[in-house]
C-alpha cells in the first residue's frame, strides 16, 4: 500500500524566518547593556515563519517589556524592522535596526543619567 501525500504548491516547506549574526549582535549590544544597569533580566528568540521577534523581559515570569520584531513582508511597506512595547503599540518601525533601536538607546540614556 502506497501513501499519497498531496501536492500543495512548493516544492519545500516555507522555512522561518531567522535573524543575522550581526543582527544579533547589535541587539545583544543593548541588551548587555540595559541589563549591566539592572533593568533588564531575560530574554527569548523566536523564529516564526512570517518574522523572528526577539523578547525582551524585566522578570522571567512577566509579559515581555519589548519586542524586537524582523518581518521581512514588511520591507517595503514600514520597513522590516519594529520595536513594539508591552502594550502591543509600535513604538519604533523602520528599514534599518539602528535607527529603530534608538528609542531603546535613549531609555538607556535616561536610566544613565539619573
Amino acid at each position: 500500500m502506497t501513501v499519497q501525500i498531496p501536492f500543495t504548491g512548493r516544492s519545500r516547506p516555507p522555512e522561518a524566518c531567522s535573524f543575522h549574526r550581526t543582527e544579533l549582535s547589535q541587539i545583544l549590544n543593548v541588551y548587555g547593556r540595559m541589563v549591566a544597569l539592572g533593568e533588564w533580566r531575560d530574554y527569548a528568540i523566536d523564529h516564526l515563519a512570517d518574522r523572528a521577534v526577539f523578547s525582551i523581559f524585566r522578570h522571567a515570569s512577566e509579559r515581555p517589556v519589548y519586542r524586537i520584531e524582523k518581518t521581512p513582508r514588511d520591507a517595503r511597506r514600514q520597513g522590516v524592522w519594529a520595536v513594539v512595547g508591552m502594550d502591543g503599540r509600535i513604538l519604533k518601525r523602520g528599514h534599518e535596526l539602528r535607527q529603530v533601536l534608538r528609542v531603546l538607546e535613549k531609555k538607556l540614556i535616561r536610566l544613565v543619567d539619573d
